[in-house]
């Protein structure tokens, strides 16, 4: 009798795990969800704002699912401004993919910081290596960095890897910096006070803590971010299990004060996964309209 109740147990442990497994890697991952949130930004009196927030498309070249979705976002959305936050390839033919993707988009003020996985490409990776923060970080092939930042840059769209900038969107002027990855060592941030603007926006692909609190200080107001993957599988009643930088877990999605300051975090869970881990659980990909209004 116990032998039997126990054979069954196991048996139904495995199938509850496969189920789960498929739901996550056939169902979930391709379970595209925009998300809103209104953010006080704004002076008394201005008119909204519209920013959209993409980041980590992981784009293959043969994710026309994804593409399309992407490119439905101009019209469902009408972004007045439009900020890609990095790891937007996934194969060294992905940029084709990821300009068509973003094509009814560049017609709209723009800017974008990068991720490592734009300058080389994914490797195979044991997942509960994102448990040890002191693992040892493995690049793979490289990647056409170049010829996505040309797209981006010929479109009119603001490189701001280790940059600032003053554009104009929705009839504001609005001041940005950004650094490169800081996940894997590539920025370079330069402290310097806010400039005359009407809105100051921080980008990094990564959320690292030492770099978000150089932007607050600064007094940039709204930080953007992404590569957590929002944890990429989430525990119901729980959250992330890791953010895979040194943000806490529990700011790995989504939109948070910035500790000790009047800045606002959103950290967007991003539209892609890695190729070798291509699961979500609980946590949807996703982009983001911001609504930023009055404070």
């Amino acid at each position: 009798m116990r032998t039997r109740t126990a054979l069954r147990f196991v048996t139904a442990t495995a199938a509850l795990g496969a189920g789960t497994l498929a739901y996550a890697s056939l169902v979930e991952r391709n379970m595209f969800t925009l998300r809103r949130f209104d953010v006080p930004v704004l002076a008394p009196d201005s008119e909204p704002l519209r920013l959209l927030h993409i980041s980590d498309l992981h784009m293959m070249p043969g994710q026309r699912r994804k593409q399309d979705w992407v490119a439905a976002l101009a019209a469902a959305t009408d972004p007045d401004l439009v900020i890609t936050t990095g790891d937007n390839l996934a194969h060294p033919a992905a940029v084709p993919a990821v300009t068509r993707a973003l094509a009814p988009l560049l017609n709209r003020p723009g800017a974008f910081v990068f991720g490592s996985n734009d300058y080389r490409g994914p490797v195979l990776k044991n997942p509960f290596g994102y448990f040890n923060k002191n693992r040892r970080y493995v690049q793979g092939a490289e990647l056409p960095t170049e010829d996505l930042r040309d797209a981006l840059v010929r479109a009119g769209w603001a490189d701001l890897n280790n940059a600032r900038t003053v554009l104009k969107a929705g009839g504001r002027s609005i001041e940005l910096a950004g650094v490169d990855d800081p996940h894997v060592g590539r920025d370079d941030y330069l402290p310097a006070p806010a400039a005359e603007a009407d809105l100051h926006l921080g980008l990094t692909h990564s959320p690292e803590p030492r770099v978000l609190a150089e932007m607050a200080a600064d007094g940039f107001t709204l930080l953007l971010a992404g590569h957590t993957h929002g944890g990429q599988v989430r525990v119901p009643g729980v959250g992330a299990l890791v953010s895979n930088c040194g943000l806490d877990r529990r700011m790995a999605r989504g939109l948070h004060r910035w500790p000790g300051s009047d800045a606002w975090l959103h950290v967007s869970a991003g539209l892609g996964t890695h190729p070798t881990a291509p699961i979500r659980f609980a946590c949807r990909p996703e982009a983001s309209l911001l609504t930023l209004i009055p404070r």
